[in-house]
């Protein structure tokens, strides 16, 4: 959502590069991939999301590591310090910081880590998502008290589904039972994923 609106305000395209795509099983091959991209990037100014950033910029020295990983990591950092003659804004994002090795916070101008909202910041979430879908001033206090622990992600796709099914319902509003549902389904989600 950043990088979006990130390349809205800045009038450029947005291109979320697939990190997964660059993997190649022949020696050599994923860091010619990524001498590619940041030709691209060179070459094109826009903003480039690199999602799931672990992927590439795991910890030199894990145990799990495997040797290529770590020829990849050192591409990347290689390539990430060499001038860029475009204004070219690159963003990586990834939910397990504790992992990336260090020498990749030196390459970045920022670093922005994004805490869970507050009731406040969810309200205004959700609010923004549901449209002209609105919902009554009293009935907020029970669809907030669904959102405690949830992502700015998790309440967007909240919101969307049970929009997704006033629009097929071809109603003009979203009852709090249903955005409330909605969020606890996320709860339950989150739930069985959380170990």
């Amino acid at each position: 959502m950043t990088a979006s609106a990130l390349a809205g305000e800045l009038h450029l395209p947005l291109f979320t590069v697939r990190l997964e795509a660059l993997f190649s099983r022949f020696f050599g091959e994923t860091a010619g991939k990524l001498r590619l991209l940041f030709d691209q990037i060179a070459q094109t100014r826009a903003v480039y999301l690199l999602d799931e950033f672990d992927a590439i910029g795991a910890r030199r020295g894990d145990p799990n590591d495997v040797g290529e990983i770590r020829r990849v990591l050192n591409s990347v950092l290689a390539f990430m310090e060499e001038p860029n003659a475009t204004d070219s804004l690159v963003i990586a994002a990834t939910n397990h910081v504790e992992i990336l090795d260090r020498a990749l916070g030196r390459r970045f101008d920022e670093v922005v880590e994004y805490g869970l909202p507050d009731s406040e910041s969810a309200k205004s979430i959700l609010m923004r998502r549901l449209g002209k879908l609105k919902l009554s001033q009293r009935s907020w206090t029970k669809v907030l008290e669904a959102t405690d622990g949830l992502s700015q992600g998790e309440l967007v796709r909240a919101a969307e589904a049970v929009v997704k099914d006033a629009i097929l319902e071809k109603g003009t509003s979203v009852s709090p039972e249903a955005l409330a549902g909605a969020l606890h389904e996320r709860q339950s989600v989150r739930a069985r994923f959380q170990l």
